[in-house]
């Protein structure tokens, strides 16, 4: 399974407020990608049960290409910039796919 480019990025925001308004600022970012990416197969955000200042992003991008794609976006370079002032930390973990299922839209 050597097909796509996969990571998880885990944001620690500061307070409640910040994390009221990085949801808002992924919510338009999302929008973004909906509409402009059809590289980028799965972007999710979750937030781990009982951890309220942490978001944790999944993201499934069809290749490198796809990826870099994304980063180059407006609304992906807009995200960028502005979520600093939200963030405690980061951590960004690249994954190499082995095996697993796709769901298939029809």
């Amino acid at each position: 399974m050597s097909e796509g480019f996969g990571l998880v990025v885990r944001f620690t925001l500061h307070d409640e407020e910040a994390a009221t308004a990085f949801d808002a600022l992924c919510a338009r970012t999302l929008e973004g990608i909906k509409g402009n990416e059809p590289g980028t197969l799965t972007y999710v955000t979750h937030t781990p049960t009982d951890e309220p200042l942490v978001r944790v992003f999944y993201e499934l991008y069809a290749d490198r290409a796809a990826f870099d794609a994304h980063e180059a976006q407006p609304h992906t370079k807009h995200f960028l910039a502005e979520r600093e002032q939200y963030l405690a930390g980061v951590e960004v973990t690249f994954l190499d796919a082995i095996a697993g299922k796709v769901a298939v839209q029809q």
